[in-house]
Parts: structure tokens; C-alpha cells; sequence
């Protein structure tokens, strides 16, 4: 059977998509000529969610695999995708410059007749924080999170939550990294992943000897992260091993075989700093837009914007490491064994 010819505007189904800007102000009779760019932003903001989703949950399905081989296609296709998502990420920030033509009288035109309408009730960006690993406990603003949902929202959002994330996934994987247990690379029998290890003892040392008086207090949470027994700290999303992990691929990144490990663990960083970029840039629109005023759907506005962009990251602890680098010129020197293993002889 012949397949039938593809046509631009059916393929995009654009009678769908250019009819779908119906401003509440044409309802009323009301003249409000920038609620069409208002209707347009958003709806284009919607449409970048779910490409985000869409590449989250296509990285968080290579990661709920049981075994990734560092040399695989799997770990790059990871990487370039979370990379994807910081770009877009990017274009979502820009997007606020247009929005931003639009003045607060402007806005004033046809703003009460969103009531109680809000950008908090989109449902894609809070499933989208939870597919990343943002808990409940770590939102800001409880009383605000799913009161104004319609119950099937609330029950997307629910079972989004009970979902394995991006961050759980992330932990799981580095836990894995094979280069530290047994005696292959250490010259040591009966050797374990724990605090032990001639490596972490050695490090350790390094470390010490590059802080500054000031810096003394790091030993304390070195300790903490790096050298209990490898089970999760208490206030710590990441375990003891996944630390290990992330900080040794941090430290010898320069080695082809962490390359890839790096820079994905460099992309879920980027796309930290930049939600808290569109966060910042979307709260200091609205102080400019209603000032003190609450928002459309109830919430106290800026402040409630504020808040949540200083509480809402989800992979600090990633960021958190970097305390604990030292020069590279100073670094514990591996054997030829683990040297080679991470160069892909």
C-alpha cells in the first residue's frame, strides 16, 4: 500500500495549534491586545516542558538499566541529551525577554480575568521537578503545591513523585563504579569500598594539606561524606559510595574513560544554575509587573518566587564536591593497571 504524501501543515497539525489562542479579554469585550503574546509565551513554555520530559525520561530510562558500560553509546547519548536540556533551558530564559515588551499596564488590561489561573498550575513543571528528584519535603510552599489542581492533576503529580528520578538513578549508577573494590588495581587482598581504602586514606592526606587555616572545618564533612560506612548520611541524597564515585570522576576527569562521566555530571550542574536562572529572571518580571501584589492564583508573588528559587535544587550535592578537589598536580597517583582501565587500552 502506497503511503500517503506528508503535508507540512497536517504533519504539524497547525489547525490545532493556531486555534488555540483564545483570549479571555475577546470573551468580555475587553481591548487587551497583549494577551495574545501572553497566551503564545506560555503555551510555547508548555510545548519546551514536555521536549525536556521527553529527553529527562528518555536519560532516566538508560539509567534504570541494570548494568551501562562506560564505553557504550548509552552514557554519551546521556550526556548529549541533558546537554539538550540545558539549550532549551537557555531559550526558555530568553523567551522572559519578550515577555518582558509587555508593560505592567499592559498587563493590568486583562490580568483579573486569569483568576485563579497560574503558571503554578502547570502540571508538566512540577512533574518535570519531580522526574529531576525534587521531594516534596524540599518544595517550598506546601500549602501552595497541588491546593489549586483539579484532582486528576493531583494524582499525575502523585504518581510522578513515586517515580525512580533522575537523582535516585544518578546515585544508583555512580554506586556502581567498579574501579575501587578488590585487589586488581590496589596490590591489596580482601580489599572493600569502605573507609578503609588506600586510595580514600591517601586522598584524604592530599587533601588536608591543601586547605587554609579557615578551610580547616572541611575535614569534618569530609569525613561525613566520603569515609562512614556507604550508606546514605542522613540529610544527603546521594550515598557514601556515589560521593566517592562522583568526586573520584571529578578529581581524574582528564582520563578518556570519565570524560563522558564528567561532562554528565557537568550538564545535570548546568541545568541546576539554569532553572535558578529562569527562576530569578521570572521573579524579578513579576516584582516588575504587580510589584507586592499577590499572584493571580493566590500565592504572595515574588516573594513565593524568591523562595522557591533559593530552595529548589535538586543536584547541590553534585556542586557540593567541589570543595573537596585538590590540584591536579598533587593527586594520588593510580596504578598502570587503573590507568590503563580508564584510557581504554
Amino acid at each position: 500500500m502506497e503511503r500517503k504524501p506528508v503535508y507540512y501543515g497536517e504533519y504539524l497539525q497547525l489547525d490545532k495549534i493556531l486555534n488555540a489562542q483564545l483570549p479571555e479579554s475577546e470573551k468580555e469585550g475587553v481591548v487587551a491586545n497583549d494577551e495574545m503574546l501572553f497566551i503564545v509565551i506560555h503555551q510555547a513554555y508548555e510545548l519546551w516542558f514536555k521536549q525536556i520530559l521527553f529527553e529527562v525520561n528518555l536519560v532516566r530510562g538508560i539509567f534504570n538499566q541494570s548494568d551501562i558500560k562506560d564505553s557504550s553509546p548509552d552514557l554519551y547519548q546521556a550526556a548529549h541529551r541533558l546537554k539538550r536540556v540545558g539549550t532549551i533551558l537557555q531559550v526558555l530564559i530568553h523567551q522572559l525577554d519578550i515577555l518582558e515588551t509587555m508593560t505592567p499596564l499592559d498587563f493590568l488590561d486583562f490580568r483579573d480575568l486569569l483568576r485563579p489561573a497560574s503558571g503554578f498550575q502547570s502540571i508538566q513543571f512540577k512533574i518535570l521537578e519531580a522526574a529531576l528528584g525534587l521531594k516534596f519535603k524540599n518544595r517550598y510552599g506546601h500549602e501552595y503545591y497541588v491546593s489549586q489542581l483539579k484532582p486528576e492533576d493531583v494524582k499525575q503529580v502523585k504518581d510522578a513523585e513515586n517515580e525512580k528520578s533522575l537523582l535516585e538513578l544518578i546515585n544508583r549508577w555512580l554506586e556502581r563504579m567498579p574501579f575501587f573494590n578488590g585487589e586488581k588495581y590496589w596490590n591489596e587482598k580482601s580489599l572493600s569500598n569502605n573507609a578503609e581504602h588506600p586510595f580514600w586514606k591517601n586522598y584524604l592526606t592530599t587533601y588536608s594539606s591543601s586547605l587554609q587555616p579557615g578551610e580547616k572545618q572541611n575535614l569534618e564533612n569530609f569525613e561525613k561524606l566520603f569515609l562512614k560506612d556507604a550508606t546514605y548520611p542522613a540529610d544527603r541524597n546521594f550515598s557514601t559510595l556515589a560521593n566517592r564515585s562522583a568526586l573520584f570522576i571529578m578529581l581524574y576527569r582528564d582520563y578518556p574513560l570519565l570524560l563522558q562521566p564528567y561532562q554528565l555530571l557537568n550538564s545535570l550542574l548546568d541545568i541546576d544554575e539554569l532553572l535558578a536562572q529562569w527562576r530569578y529572571r521570572h521573579m524579578n518580571m513579576v516584582q516588575r509587573m504587580i510589584g507586592r501584589r499577590i499572584g493571580t492564583g493566590g500565592s504572595t508573588g515574588a516573594e513565593y518566587l524568591k523562595a522557591a528559587a533559593d530552595t529548589h535544587y535538586v543536584f547541590k550535592e553534585i556542586a557540593d564536591l567541589t570543595s573537596f578537589l585538590s590540584q591536579r598536580g598533587k593527586l594520588p597517583k593510580l596504578s598502570d593497571g587503573l590507568q590503563k582501565a580508564l584510557s581504554f587500552e
